[in-house]
């Protein structure tokens, strides 16, 4: 469709989809009817869990759902926030074509019966008014013309087909809309697309069936493409770029396999712990030999009885009397840790303490592993973890007795600061998470579009059906709702805003988004999507763990509650 830089009436002949008169307006005038109704809500579920005039842990823990509710609504608000932002940038660069138009009309049409009917907080677990307290009266807003509008018509099955039609006609590539970033962004993207299509994709699946390490060509390609010290400090070796960058690089990467997209995740977040909480010597010594890859960290802080309740940890680090540490416990869920030379490790020095603020954060070096000995430093052992998906790095658990490390390795010289300095990453940790889970779920519609327009079925193939064609357009728009919502995180970020809120809302939806989009992908290639020569199979085991690890969702969205509460 020609675009003139005016919203416009689109009517298909062949399937009468139509994008509707004026959609910016439209779109625009729906968002106060759903931040009134999430005013509303946040009302009344604060009447539920304030107890005084502090917000109660034990109220809001007996009023979970509705806390937790509060916080999916807020991520709805924010994304349909996040889109119209997008849609007006466009708008405004003159790129606002019909596939972009139709991605938004969608978002909307579907986001708002959502928001009235039901949000999907999982696939058994639907947000519906009474469990907010409210009443119909609470969605009076929704009665606008506009609301109503977008409602009826803005995700209609021939809107979903004549998307999908559009899909096809682009190249497997690319994105399928406009991701509105700037150029020098989208030739990173473009970049990294090539490597991971050439490099990682073909290879990827063979990688999960036989459960191998990446191998270590790729981590060296991918240092000298700069992405350990991507958003390290130039003064410290790396390339200083934004956040931005990285959710684009995690994103293509994930993209040709989440094991690599996440190969950088780790060092991201060391370099965030040194940045924020080391000393400047740490500084020097460590992020240069970070963004170089010359050494690979890992992050050490999961025990077997804690999960997420990091303050109770009881792994110990016990000074001696020359000025080091021995660490002793146990630690699970260690990605990477065979070949890696440094563990960002958290203990408790003070033995006195039961919650965070006896714990500190080490530096702890260690010797890389072989496949006969992975784990050669004395005072360590260590077992794999057979997993699902995820695979590529392998999880591990870890035995220290007596492990030694050096006290100038104390994170920031100081102990008792370990638990604030590890708060400190969750920001850009949830960011680049975020990203990942884009990756995947584009993977999985790369593959499934890919599926459905091959496999034949009652004489066509199975992407002319409309409940499959709709499943991909559903995909293609839920990726770009939390593509947008990630990119404002890291915009957030960038400019030295405090976005925590933000980034557990791109990580809560990110990993929704791709969960269903693997299952939906599944879904479309039938019996053959549960064999595991089929890759869609990788895929759904990859993003089963994005809705656990870095926030388990129903954590996610307890942080986020108590922060729209507080």
């Amino acid at each position: 469709m020609a675009h003139d830089g005016q919203d416009q009436t689109m009517t298909n002949q062949e399937n009468g989809a139509v994008i509707l008169p004026d959609l910016l307006k439209l779109t625009a005038a729906a968002l106060p009817a759903v931040q009134s109704y999430l005013d509303k809500a946040r009302d009344s579920v604060r009447t539920r869990v304030v107890e005084g005039d502090r917000v109660s842990g034990a109220l809001i823990e007996a009023n979970q759902t509705a806390a937790h509710g509060l916080a999916w609504l807020a991520t709805y608000a924010q994304s349909l926030q996040q889109m119209q932002a997008w849609a007006d940038r466009l708008q405004a660069d003159g790129k606002f074509g019909e596939i972009e138009q139709l991605i938004h009309q969608i978002a909307f049409g579907e986001y708002l019966h959502q928001i009235a009917g039901g949000i999907p907080m999982n696939q058994g677990e639907i947000l519906r008014l009474q469990e907010l307290g409210l009443s119909w009266d609470a969605l009076s807003g929704f009665h606008c013309a506009e609301v109503q509008t977008l409602m009826a018509s803005g995700n209609t099955q021939a809107v979903r087909t004549r998307l999908v039609d559009l899909m096809q006609e682009q190249s497997a590539n690319f994105m399928f809309g406009a991701s509105g970033l700037d150029d020098e962004l989208e030739m990173i993207r473009e970049q990294f697309r090539r490597y991971a299509m050439d490099k990682v994709e073909p290879h990827a699946h063979e990688w999960h069936l036989k459960d191998e390490l990446i191998p270590i060509e790729i981590i060296d390609d991918l240092a000298e493409m700069g992405v350990f010290g991507l958003t390290i400090p130039e003064e410290h070796g790396g390339f200083g770029l934004s956040k931005a960058s990285m959710c684009v690089v995690s994103e293509e990467l994930s993209r040709g396999y989440i094991g690599v997209g996440s190969l950088g995740t780790r060092s991201e977040i060391a370099a965030e712990l040194i940045i924020a909480g080391g000393t400047d010597e740490q500084k020097a010594k460590w992020l240069p030999k970070i963004a170089s890859a010359e050494i690979l960290p890992t992050a050490v802080f999961t025990e077997p009885n804690t999960g997420s309740d990091l303050g109770s940890l009881r792994a110990r680090a016990v000074k001696d009397e020359n000025g080091n540490y021995k660490v002793t416990g146990n630690k699970t869920w260690i990605t990477h840790a065979a070949r890696t030379h440094v563990m960002t490790l958290l203990a408790r020095t003070n033995p006195d303490s039961t919650d965070h603020r006896g714990l500190s954060m080490f530096l702890a070096e260690k010797t890389p592993g072989t496949d006969s000995e992975p784990f050669p430093t004395p005072g360590m052992t260590g077992g794999e973890i057979e997993v699902l998906g995820y695979r590529g790095m392998k999880e591990y658990e870890l035995a220290f007795d007596g492990f030694e490390v050096k006290g100038e390795n104390l994170l920031g010289g100081e102990e008792g600061k370990g638990f604030k300095q590890l708060m400190q990453t969750f920001e850009s940790a949830r960011i680049q998470t975020a990203a990942r889970a884009i990756g995947v779920a584009q993977c999985a519609l790369d593959i499934a579009m890919q599926y459905a327009q091959e496999r034949k079925q009652f004489g066509k193939s199975l992407i002319d059906f409309p409940r499959v064609s709709g499943k991909l357009a559903m995909m293609a728009v839920e990726i770009m709702i939390a593509r947008q919502l990630t990119y404002f995180s890291a915009w957030e970020k960038d400019n030295g805003h405090r976005c925590d809120l933000e980034a557990g809302m791109a990580k809560l939806l990110g990993a929704r988004v791709a969960w269903a989009a693997a299952d939906n992908g599944l879904q479309i290639h039938g019996g053959n999507g549960f064999a595991l020569e089929y890759k869609i199979s990788r895929v759904l085991c990859d993003a089963r763990i994005l809705n656990i690890f870095e926030g388990a969702a129903e954590i996610q969205a307890q942080v986020i509650a108590r922060r729209l509460l507080s």
